[in-house]
């Protein structure tokens, strides 16, 4: 099966089976423009359709109200949209980090685009970083993603990263993500983004801590399993059939293997027998292990879509077990 991700370019460490282009460190924002495939544009043009007859072709008339994306250099189509729809350029996204990269003291890790450019995405280390008891070190960063075809709102996210594994998760301030969205309704304004984003970056301090409590809450074997069931078999849908059963079965095994030892970094004093254990075994599930179609399926579903929800319920559950 192809890969949904396009192109893609990483500095670092090889991310998501080894997908990519390697690029030296501090790189300019022209030549990640081109090694992460986002060197090109998203034109439009009037929605047209031929009018058949018999005997004939008819004619081409317009639909007003709708317009096609396109990419400037494959002509490849995007979407149909509203002719209200607001478009988010690949390089805008990059542009968001040139002042964060260049004054003061980012660095973009990742860039890339998915779905034949249907979303593009960048994110940055924000130079935020923590360690939890065991060298268990943790990483901020920031993730600016868009697409053009509606699914995604141009959105920038507060994000951790667990060194040892590379396990992704929202940044969470009272049960709420650390998010600011910009629907495609309106036009995209990356220094005001920014500015409402600066104030959620404050908080990595009282983020780290609500981890570090985690880290110190023991768990017991029956505290742990509840857990495993209230996350992955307590979803807003109700199994429809004996297959999705056969599935969460297969997912609570796993997670729970994860937790016991088999995840990485799941022997440090940080993980063993506590919450933080708990919560790190659901987020290695969902960003390395989830079944799906591809691993590029995989990304997109735990950042942008159902797995960054259990990833969520994941963390909502696991401050329950220290509220």
């Amino acid at each position: 099966m192809a890969h949904q991700v396009q192109t893609m370019a990483y500095v670092g460490q090889t991310p998501w089976h080894s997908l990519g282009n390697a690029l030296p460190p501090k790189q300019s924002i022209d030549v990640w423009a081109k090694e992460a495939g986002m060197d090109w544009q998203i034109c439009s043009s009037p929605v047209r359709y031929m009018t058949e007859q018999a005997g004939s072709l008819g004619s081409i008339m317009s639909f007003d109200d709708q317009k096609v994306l396109y990419r400037s250099d494959t002509k490849a189509p995007l979407s149909v949209v509203s002719d209200r729809y607001q478009v988010v350029q690949p390089r805008e996204v990059l542009e968001f980090y040139r002042d964060l990269t260049e004054i003061s003291g980012f660095e973009l890790e990742t860039a890339g685009v998915l779905k034949a450019g249907k979303k593009f995405w960048a994110l940055a280390k924000t130079g935020k970083e923590s360690t939890l008891k065991g060298k268990d070190k943790v990483n901020g960063y920031i993730l600016l993603a868009t697409s053009c075809d509606g699914t995604l709102a141009t959105t920038a996210t507060l994000t951790s990263i667990r060194v040892v594994c590379n396990n992704t998760l929202t940044v969470a301030l009272n049960g709420a993500a650390s998010a600011v969205k910009v629907p495609h309704s309106t036009s995209f304004d990356g220094q005001a983004v920014k500015k409402q984003l600066g104030i959620a970056v404050s908080h990595w301090d009282g983020f780290m801590y609500r981890m570090k409590t985690l880290s110190e809450r023991k768990v017991k074997s029956h505290e742990s399993l509840n857990y495993f069931l209230n996350v992955l078999c307590h979803t807003d849908q109700q199994p429809s059939s004996n297959k999705s059963g056969l599935v969460n079965e297969r997912a609570l095994k796993r997670v729970q293997e994860l937790y016991d030892g088999a995840g990485k970094g799941a022997t440090l004093d940080s993980a063993a027998g506590t919450a933080w254990g708990l919560l790190n075994a659901v987020t290695e599930y969902v960003d390395h292990e989830r079944r799906a179609r591809s691993t590029d399926y995989r990304l997109d579903s735990a950042w942008f879509g159902q797995g960054a929800a259990l990833k969520a319920r994941a963390l909502d559950h696991a401050m329950q077990l220290v509220a």
